[in-house]
């Protein structure tokens, strides 16, 4: 069985709308998802993701938002970012600290979090080792996918930059994933690094 690990973005949950509809594409097909809860300090979000890349040995990751600043780095596996948020600590500096609710059920239960000095600082620390040791079998490895809507993140010059635009794509959207874009655009991506016939 083929194993897909996705990466929910800012404050959401593994138990998102998004993991469950790659799940319901991908039924019947051999494919498991795997989508964790990302823990909220950066620093312990980047080290337990590290580790679930060691114990899962994932086919492929998809990720989204501040899930796919992550994913860029997790050398290695083949990797799709959706609307990567690259510089969260900048975002959220900008968009004020306090506490904020989760969209989603976390599975430890927490309902809210809090951004503060602590988080932004954390941010920064891990951003630094974006886009580093990119090698070009590694370039090869990462897909861009960018809403042409998005009107809360646009990293598309940072991925140009570091991994051109061989395998950046847009496409007409927003943001967040819909049940559309999901079906029409990241689909038959996942199909085809995962050499899976298209969906009938």
């Amino acid at each position: 069985m083929k194993k897909v690990i996705y990466l929910h973005g800012f404050a959401s949950a593994g138990s998102t709308g998004t993991a469950i509809v790659m799940r319901n594409l991908l039924y019947g097909r051999d494919v498991s998802v795997v989508s964790p809860d990302i823990p909220v300090l950066p620093l312990e979000a980047r080290q337990m993701l590290s580790s679930l890349i060691q114990s899962e040995q994932p086919d492929l990751i998809v990720a989204t938002s501040m899930g796919a600043m992550y994913a860029e780095q997790l050398r290695g596996v083949p990797r799709i970012l959706v609307n990567p948020s690259f510089h969260m600590a900048r975002l959220l500096t900008f968009r004020g600290m306090g506490r904020r609710q989760f969209r989603n059920r976390r599975q430890d239960g927490a309902v809210d979090f809090k951004v503060d000095k602590e988080l932004i600082r954390q941010f920064q620390q891990v951003e630094k080792c974006s886009f580093q040791g990119i090698t070009p079998e590694e370039k090869n490895l990462v897909w861009g996918l960018f809403g042409t809507q998005d009107k809360l993140v646009n990293c598309q010059l940072d991925f140009k930059k570091n991994y051109g635009t061989g395998q950046m794509r847009l496409f007409e959207g927003e943001h967040f994933l819909n049940d559309k874009i999901l079906s029409r655009v990241v689909l038959p991506l996942v199909e085809q690094i995962l050499h899976l016939p298209p969906q009938q």
